[in-house]
């Protein structure tokens, strides 16, 4: 199993007068940023202060593309066209790589949000326009993708480089995809539980699901969501859990082929 893992978290998703998660406390935790791009969280003030904040923790920074849906926080479905949904990812991507190369800064990865993530996973063509525009923006990018489902067979074959990831904080189906929101399951937010999960995934490449059966995995980053109650105790319980397993934690773009 691997010795070096990505630790990955969606941030920058406040804007105007609202706060959403702990961006300041979960940055120096984590080691790959997703940061809003402005349609379904995040304004251009709070991409800029985000990509900021990556940087003087020298975090990588990925674009976290979501539905332009402000009001729903991007996890309603919407029925875009294919075309509209490669234009929508390309915008987003271009949006945050602006903000990173004013700051001299280089974009490491994309990784869909929300609904928008979540259609993909098992949707060949949802897949391929996401993928396809990722890699239209920049081949050299990774594209973050759900552990063994179409959004990675898919991305895979476009030819780019994948990071494929597995959730901290929350419940899978037996299926092993993610228990829906609205299930008592969905979210773990228990430190003890969320590292004892972190560091079988990574030695073992195992996790347990909802109804006490087990996936095989084998990812390449860990998401932890900023917006998770008390998110910055959960990483930071997970990292330490892996320091004693022996395992590595270091920014996706450094490690991964």
């Amino acid at each position: 199993m691997p010795r070096t893992i990505d630790l990955n978290s969606d941030l920058g998703e406040s804007f105007g007068a609202y706060t959403i998660g702990s961006d300041e406390a979960m940055m120096p935790e984590i080691t790959s940023a997703n940061i809003a791009c402005g349609l379904h969280g995040g304004d251009p003030l709070v991409m800029e202060r985000t990509v900021r904040l990556a940087r003087e923790h020298g975090v990588g920074i990925g674009a976290h593309p979501g539905f332009p849906d402000l009001a729903g926080f991007g996890r309603r479905e919407m029925r875009l066209s294919l075309a509209e949904l490669r234009s929508t990812v390309v915008y987003q991507i271009g949006a945050l790589w602006a903000f990173a190369h004013a700051q001299g800064a280089a974009l490491q990865h994309v990784k869909g949000h929300g609904a928008l993530y979540n259609m993909a996973v098992n949707d060949e063509a949802q897949s391929r326009a996401i993928a396809e525009a990722v890699r239209g923006v920049d081949p050299g990018l990774i594209l973050v993708v759900l552990h063994g489902t179409v959004m990675e067979r898919v991305s895979r074959e476009t030819g780019l480089r994948i990071a494929r990831e597995a959730f901290a904080d929350r419940g899978y189906t037996p299926a092993g995809t993610l228990v829906s929101r609205s299930s008592p399951q969905a979210l773990i937010t228990d430190p003890d539980a969320v590292a004892r999960r972190v560091v079988r995934m990574v030695t073992e490449g195992v996790v347990e699901a909802a109804d006490g059966s087990e996936i095989r995995m084998t990812p390449d980053t860990i998401c932890f969501h900023g917006d998770t109650p008390g998110a910055p105790r959960l990483v930071h319980a997970a990292r330490e859990a892996l320091r004693r397993a022996g395992v590595d934690v270091a920014p996706m773009g450094r490690w991964l082929k």
